[in-house]
């Protein structure tokens, strides 16, 4: 790695620390010991599945979170290329000068409005339709949540190390239960008792193109709501209604893309790691989901899901724009006004 380069993944190492300090506090203890486990193993290059030195890793984790406090006041720092200096939320104007040295580079917002950058090395670069697809492969810098995936403008940037990380850490979680539920289901189809890094590449492989899907739809919708959704979202950040607002555009965005791809494919394990995954917002939302999911574990048949998927598209959409409207004449005064909406609007059949 050149000076200019270590120079570069410092800033953007430093800037995912100040992003850390202020929303690791964001997820539950036991899921943030998981996350800060796995960062430590990325960190110390530690393989998967390789046990790891507990006290070292409490030090380690004492250590980081002294440096979060420090932190957490701190502003983002700009990234210095080519002479000059970028915010680090200008993507494009840094992959300008990146992507022709084989890195990629992202800064955008997520949930509870929580910043997440990266610097990593360019796979290769794609296209879906209209769409630009940065496949990322070994990262330099990361922060603590690192999403599998994330879409800025028609620019999708899909990072297989986070989503392979993320593959691991779900398994890590089922394990401490072994319950008999979608998660098992899905995970069954690879070989992770006998090869660990080989079942993680090929579940990587199978369940990147549904990521690369849902930000298609995560676009998608966005064209369809306009700009003052992110308003919104913005307004209500952090709050219950900001999860509620997500979820029902998550929901919008897998019925646009995600989950007629899903049916089409054919692939058992892929719609089974997509139950897993729901949230309970969404679930809660979406009841006729698990139902119809249940219907066809249990006698094969695809016909419920199908149907749902026929009407969800519009259903979300016309839910998302009735949630902007409340918005829109209320401000935040709207929030339970929007909790009471969403919980009639509950997709069961």
């Amino acid at each position: 790695m050149s000076v200019d380069t270590e120079r570069l993944r410092e800033t953007v190492q430093y800037n995912c620390h100040i992003a850390d300090a202020r929303h690791a506090a964001d997820y539950t203890l036991c899921v943030y010991l998981l996350k800060m486990r796995e960062l430590y193993r990325w960190e110390k290059g530690y393989p998967f599945g390789r046990p790891m030195p507990s006290d070292d890793v409490g030090q380690w984790l004492t250590s980081r979170e002294a440096l979060w406090e420090r932190l957490e006041s701190e502003p983002f720092r700009p990234l210095r290329i080519a002479g000059r200096e970028i915010e680090p939320f200008e993507s494009d104007a840094v992959n300008a000068h990146l992507l022709q040295r084989g890195l990629v580079y992202s800064g955008g917002l997520g949930r509870r409005a929580a910043a997440h950058f990266f610097l990593g090395e360019l796979e290769r670069e794609d296209r879906h339709g209209d769409f630009r697809v940065l496949v990322v492969g070994r990262e330099h810098a990361r922060d603590l949540t690192a999403p599998p995936a994330m879409a800025q403008g028609r620019t999708i940037y899909l990072r297989r190390e986070s989503l392979k990380r993320m593959i691991w850490e779900k398994l890590q979680e089922w394990r401490w239960h072994e319950y008999d539920n979608a998660m098992k289901r899905a995970l069954d189809h690879y070989p992770f008792d006998e090869d660990l890094e080989r079942a993680l590449d090929e579940m990587t492989e199978a369940e990147a193109p549904h990521v690369i899907r849902h930000e298609i739809g995560e676009i998608e919708a966005g064209r369809l709501l306009g700009s003052e959704w992110e308003e919104m979202l913005v307004d209500f950040a952090p709050s219950r209604v900001e999860i509620l607002a997500r979820a029902v555009r998550d929901h919008l965005a897998d019925a646009l893309v995600t989950l007629p791809a899903l049916l089409e494919a054919g692939h058992p394990a892929s719609l089974h790691f997509y139950a897993a995954n729901l949230t309970a917002m969404r679930r809660d939302l979406f009841p006729g989901f698990p139902a119809a999911y249940r219907t066809w574990t249990e006698s094969g048949e695809l016909g419920p899901l199908r149907n749902l998927v026929d009407r969800a598209a519009e259903h979300w959409l016309e839910t998302a724009r009735g949630i902007l409207a409340r918005w829109h004449d209320a401000g935040t005064a709207a929030a339970q006004a929007i909790e009471d909406y969403a919980a009639a609007r509950r997709l069961t059949t």
